[in-house]
């Protein structure tokens, strides 16, 4: 007789769940509620490919969490689907930019999407934009989604291409859809990039708490055994999402481990109780997820806050306190230069430097105050809100390879 398997115990157990896959970032609903305006401005705009005339190019921002990918991806596909019907020659391919994170692998994700039979392996940049020429130029309406589209090393560069592609082609067109978590991220770009990217803008901005709410409930629906998730679960994930960010990856990623909390503990219910227990786990998610969407800069500015409250005990007061965790402001940007010069771009200027410092203290990953009655003269002063060393190991996950 066979021995039972080891996952038979798993098989056979019972769970809260009917489709937990409904909750992950992955999954892209038919339905996308309190979105119905951003819906209906990028339609109108990418309409003009269905007239055989070449869309303007559109620039959405807002943080992680509030839909740009969904709403993009549920427009586009339903663009394709009735260009197809009507055999209309319009065409689509999505770009991860962080997984095609400089003009050459973009270039390659575009041609492989459209020439799937072909190996493109170690031909020329010249020779894969040629090729994009060719396919658009046969009477192809295409855009080209970037997602994440500030990981784009050479980013300017590769703007500047598909942009000139119009001017060499006679019958078809490219159209850009740059996606960016980072709010302030248009301008940093060069003035010719900026004018021919952001032709529209569009801000998502974050879900509030009863939005957030009716989302959950919507997902939960579908994602849970009838009557199995308690009204209080839904609601104080919604409200931990909405004080902390307005991100409904939060509040569904929280609802989610919630559920996997009570089949662990054999729950018949998912309650506010393990929406508690879950909340530590899922901050930790979120936060080294955000930190993985961060432009490189500012993950240069996080790894030199990261290495200073790993070396430093902190600092003294005049008193001969210690505050401890605490780092003067010009000693991380002296650190961040260190960091800095040894990537391609090199350090960016102490204006940038401070918006940086902002933007890192608005995500919740760092507090900062001025350093007022025990210190000797006026400074900022920074302090992680994160486990430094977890943060460290993050960054340096994502940039060291990159760097060597």
């Amino acid at each position: 007789m066979l021995a039972e398997s080891i996952f038979e115990k798993e098989f056979s157990k019972e769970t809260v769940f009917l489709d937990r896959n409904m909750l992950t970032p992955h999954f892209i609903p038919r339905e996308l509620p309190f979105r119905q305006k951003q819906i209906e401005e990028i339609s109108t705009i990418l309409a003009q490919t269905i007239k055989g005339k070449k869309a303007d190019n559109i620039f959405i921002y807002g943080k992680s969490g509030t839909g740009k990918t969904s709403v993009t991806k549920k427009v586009t596909q339903e663009l394709i689907e009735f260009a197809g019907a009507k055999n209309i020659p319009v065409e689509v391919t999505y770009i991860n930019c962080r997984n095609h994170s400089s003009k050459y692998r973009a270039l390659i994700k575009i041609v492989k999407d459209f020439f799937p039979e072909e190996n493109f392996l170690g031909f020329s940049a010249s020779f894969i934009y040629e090729k994009v020429l060719e396919f658009a130029g046969k009477k192809k309406q295409l855009i080209v989604v970037l997602d994440e589209v500030d990981k784009i090393k050479d980013l300017d560069d590769l703007i500047y291409s598909l942009n000139r592609a119009n001017d060499e082609i006679v019958n078809g067109s490219v159209s850009i859809i740059g996606i960016s978590n980072n709010l302030v991220f248009k301008d940093r770009l060069e003035p010719r990039t900026k004018s021919s990217l952001c032709q529209h803008e569009m801000v998502f901005p974050p879900y509030n708490a009863k939005e957030l709410s009716e989302i959950i409930l919507q997902r939960s629906k579908k994602a849970f055994k009838e009557n199995v998730v308690h009204e209080s679960a839904i609601s104080l994930s919604a409200a931990i999402a909405a004080q902390e960010s307005g991100d409904a990856r939060t509040a569904l990623m929280l609802l989610l481990r919630a559920g996997e909390i009570a089949d662990q503990r054999s729950l018949e219910h998912v309650t506010d109780q393990e929406v508690r227990r879950a909340k530590k786990k899922v901050e930790e998610e979120i936060i080294l997820n955000m930190i993985s969407t961060l432009p490189e800069q500012q993950q240069l500015v996080l790894l030199a806050i990261s290495n200073l409250s790993l070396q430093k005990q902190g600092i003294k007061t005049l008193t001969g306190k210690t505050e401890e965790g605490t780092l003067f402001s010009g000693e991380v940007y002296k650190e961040y230069e260190s960091i800095a010069n040894q990537s391609k771009n090199g350090p960016v200027s102490t204006r940038w430097y401070r918006e940086y410092v902002s933007e890192l203290e608005m995500y919740g990953l760092i507090f900062t105050t001025n350093s007022g009655k025990g210190f000797k003269g006026q400074s900022t002063l920074i302090k992680l809100g994160f486990d430094a060393k977890k943060i460290k190991d993050a960054i340096e996950k994502e940039i060291v390879d990159e760097m060597a």
